[in-house]
């Protein structure tokens, strides 16, 4: 029997390694997870429906080795014609080349996945696990809580990587090749494109199976997408329709900028955290000081309510029984418990990752995944982070530049003496290998 397991074990293994260096993956895999839900909620197969929304997708945004630009992209004086370049999707798409084509699967699909699902060769290993696109959220961005990234916001991740994570900058994944500033910028500029259509195709997917699920009887010989069909332009006219509606939320994304304000006068507000730091430490900083202090009190507020997540003194150890939308989205939403493994393994066979509790950001640490620099911690705190449980603080935009003071001046030693430390928090993940415990920043 033990031979038995370990021969299984080594072909899968055998399997998976030859996944990684296959040049050719001739589809994108449906998402199954969320066609469950579905079924468990409306009581009614999906499977039709999913096969018929790959139809759909394929003719639409074609495959991951030839990828498509929606026609109603490329219709003249479309509103939509500048949010996706063939040229850059087929420099980002298909196999790794020697000319430098593939640029997602040398980069990015390894934790990633080739959908763009978050569930790439390295992502069970991860904490927090690699981002899911296919949700159309995006956690660190310049714009409110609903609103899509801009580019630049996408590409500052892209090019930066995320702090405290396993996102590197891209240079760093990019410097054996010794490129140009001038061709990490047209690289990064590409996946930016890669990443929008890779969301856009799973945001329409799920769409398109929601409607089927409430607007199409199957059961009756209806279908969803069949170009033998008497009512097929009508089909494809509605799929292109929902297409069109997540494309505006892309176009609406610099509209949705949240708005920096100027720090009011007698509130300095320092560039980095380390001259933060050093002003707090020479003792004549008077009025920094005073912001700080007024930031503590707005955070340990009911006004403010940022203590009843991180905690009274910022450790990260307020709210712990917390999980961010990727998880929701098929345990909580559909009237699971995530700590329920047993119930949860239907799912976890059709693609998803053991959901792990969210734990907001211990600001000891002093990293900041959306970035340190001022205005950024600023939009997270007016705007708030999607996808997870920290909304948009209800503050007014002056006593933000408290709370960002604050939270900057929190950093201490590694070796500071007895500070406390987040506590540990077991979840199903703990039958995956082992990770340090996610956070909601």
């Amino acid at each position: 029997m033990k031979h038995a397991i370990y021969l299984s074990t080594l072909c899968l293994l055998t399997l998976v390694s030859l996944g990684c260096r296959q040049e050719t993956i001739p589809e994108f895999e449906p998402n199954r997870v969320y066609s469950h839900g579905l079924e468990l909620e409306i009581g009614y197969p999906m499977q039709q429906a999913l096969d018929e929304t790959q139809v759909a997708l394929t003719d639409m945004f074609g495959t991951p080795d030839q990828p498509r630009v929606p026609d109603f992209l490329t219709e003249e004086d479309s509103d939509f014609a500048g949010l996706l370049s063939l040229e850059k999707l087929q420099l980002a798409a298909g196999p790794v080349t020697d000319q430098g084509g593939g640029l997602y699967r040398a980069y990015c699909m390894t934790c990633h996945g080739l959908v763009g699902n978050g569930r790439g060769t390295t992502a069970a290993l991860l904490d927090p696990y690699p981002r899911d696109y296919r949700l159309g959220k995006f956690k660190f961005k310049s714009t409110d809580l609903n609103g899509k990234p801009t580019r630049e916001d996408l590409a500052k991740v892209i090019a930066h990587g995320v702090d405290g994570t396993s996102m590197k900058p891209y240079r760093e994944l990019a410097d054996a090749k010794e490129e140009s500033d001038a061709e990490i910028e047209k690289q990064v500029d590409a996946l930016v494109d890669y990443v929008i259509y890779l969301s856009w195709r799973g945001e329409l997917e799920r769409y398109v199976m929601m409607v089927a699920g409430e607007e199409v009887a199957f059961e009756d010989g209806d279908t969803l997408y069949n170009p033998q069909a008497e009512n097929f332009e009508e089909q494809k006219e509605l799929i292109v329709e929902l297409a069109m509606e997540i494309g505006d939320s892309w176009l609406e994304a610099p509209d949705r900028i949240v708005e920096v304000t100027d720090p009011p006068e007698g509130t300095p507000v320092p560039a980095t955290i380390e001259e933060l730091e050093q002003a707090i430490a020479a003792g004549n900083a008077p009025e920094l000081q005073a912001s700080i202090d007024r930031g503590r009190e707005l955070f340990a507020s009911e006004k403010a309510a940022c203590a009843k997540c991180h905690g009274k003194l910022g450790y990260g150890d307020g709210q712990t029984q917390d999980y961010d939308d990727w998880a929701k989205d098929w345990t909580t939403k559909l009237g699971l418990d995530p700590t329920d493994y047993d119930s949860l393994v239907p799912f976890i066979a059709r693609g998803v990752l053991p959901p792990r509790k969210i734990l907001p950001r211990d600001f000891r640490q002093g990293l900041f995944r959306g970035g340190s620099a001022p205005e950024d911690i600023y939009r997270r705190i007016a705007g708030g982070i999607a996808g997870t449980p920290m909304p948009a603080a209800a503050v007014p935009e002056d006593d933000i530049w408290d709370l960002v003071n604050y939270v900057r001046s929190m950093r201490t030693a590694s070796d500071t003496p007895d500070a406390p430390t987040t506590p540990a928090v077991e979840t199903p993940a703990a039958k995956t290998p082992a990770a340090e415990p996610a956070t909601a920043e």
